[in-house]
């Protein structure tokens, strides 16, 4: 039973994410996206578990690093609430915009 939710924009991260890497590799872009899965479906019983970054946000938000992609989410929302899903080498200012305009 899936327990987590995401903003309709972190599912059009999901898919850039995967896009972007079939172009190369349709077998590596698949098994990123399960690594990700993967990484939220274990935050559902332990949502505490990221790591916070209030140099990019003031929200309660958590992070997990995937590879080199952040997942962001809300740790206290039921589901658990998929907020973003960015590149870690995006600008920080960037990535704070994203997450800004998401809330």
């Amino acid at each position: 039973m899936t327990r987590y939710a995401f903003h309709p924009e972190a599912r059009l991260d999901l898919d850039e994410i995967w896009e972007f890497i079939r172009v190369d590799n349709l077998d590596a872009a698949d098994r990123v996206i399960a690594e990700i899965l993967s990484a939220i479906s274990g935050a559902v019983p332990f949502p505490g578990q990221g790591h916070k970054r209030p140099d990019l946000t003031h929200l309660p938000l958590r992070f997990l690093l995937v590879r080199e992609y952040l997942i962001a989410y809300a740790p206290d929302e039921e589901p658990l609430w998929v907020v973003a899903v960015l590149h870690g080498r995006r600008s920080p200012r960037l990535m704070a915009s994203i997450l800004r305009d998401r809330q």
